[in-house]
């Protein structure tokens, strides 16, 4: 990359990129193999996948309403585009228990794995070990991480869903018409709450699930940068899962491409969040100075052997003088 900083017009806008932490947290990125993470993640995602999405609906089948059931079938087209409308409400409904039995059981199971895949890949990027211990209390541990995971996305979806209803309760009762600037702004507090609750959920993730602690103010920058991205990447591939996949050369298989596609994207925008806040901003500069000492210690080094050196020889040729002398 260095014959890029010496091209007339883009060489000095490359040379500032490369100083800035987003440079830095690819190059972190780049030594720990992330398209492997990403490959590994997107795998255990796609898998848990399934699981998750049949165990959600089942319990909405059991205990929401008609219409509940279809504003969820709304909420999952949003959250994953593309996939849910090959769910079968009605079919969840009459068959809700057993369903939903076996999917938990599957879901315990591939989320455990999902859990356990997404820790490794995020403890890489930070260059850490796996922890050695007891495999049952690993998998415990991923269990109760998984847990408190749901719960997390439970709490900020809540969160989500309440801003929203708070932000049209508020139009309506005071009149305004939804069209125009203020529909805009609908969209942009519809947005800025689901942006929220991304936020809310990477906290987690980047923090309990690897078990660090990185400094707030890059554990901040990174959710939010993570938070906007999934918005992003939900906004932009949607449209085409719901436009161009299903209607692909790939026939049936259009959509699950295209979701792995989906999946691993959202891998990567994690990983590089991890590695923004596993990347030191004065990392480089202090290698430069730890260099430095390294070398003046070894100039000083060399000094004294030669100075010792020195000495030995004249008081080598003492001796040799004296017989001269003495004869």
């Amino acid at each position: 990359m260095d014959w890029l900083k010496k091209l007339p017009v883009i060489g000095p806008i490359v040379s500032w990129l490369m100083t800035t932490h987003a440079w830095r947290s690819y190059e972190t990125l780049d030594r720990a193999h992330w398209t492997r993470l990403a490959a590994a993640m997107t795998f255990t995602s796609f898998v848990a996948l399934f699981p998750l999405l049949t165990v959600a609906a089942a319990i909405a089948a059991a205990t929401l309403s008609t219409q509940q059931q279809q504003e969820l079938q709304d909420k999952l087209t949003e959250q994953v585009p593309g996939i849910s409308e090959q769910l079968d409400i009605e079919a969840l409904v009459q068959n809700a228990a057993t369903v939903g039995l076996v999917a938990a059981l599957l879901l315990l199971v591939t989320g455990i794995s999902w859990v356990g895949s997404m820790r490794e890949s995020l403890r890489a990027v930070w260059g850490l070990e796996d922890t050695d211990e007891n495999v049952f209390v690993r998998k415990l541990k991923d269990a109760g991480v998984l847990f408190g995971l749901g719960l997390t996305g439970l709490v900020s979806l809540a969160a989500s869903a309440i801003g929203n209803t708070a932000v049209f309760w508020f139009v309506r009762e005071v009149g305004l018409d939804d069209e125009g600037p203020v529909g805009w702004l609908l969209v942009v507090a519809v947005l800025g709450f689901a942006v929220l609750a991304a936020f809310l959920i990477l906290l987690y993730v980047l923090t309990l699930l690897p078990g660090v602690h990185p400094p707030h103010r890059r554990l901040v920058v990174a959710a939010l940068i993570g938070a906007v991205g999934f918005e992003l990447l939900k906004a932009l591939l949607g449209g085409y899962m719901k436009g161009v996949a299903a209607k692909s050369m790939y026939g049936a298989f259009g959509v699950p491409i295209a979701l792995l596609l989906w999946i691993n994207f959202m891998a990567k925008v994690l990983l590089f969040c991890a590695a923004w806040t596993a990347t030191n901003p004065e990392e480089e500069p202090e290698e430069e100075e730890g260099e430095g000492e390294e070398t003046e210690a070894e100039t000083e080094a060399e000094a004294d052997v030669s100075g010792e050196g020195g000495g030995g020889a004249r008081d080598g040729d003492g001796p040799k003088q004296a017989p001269a002398n003495g004869g």
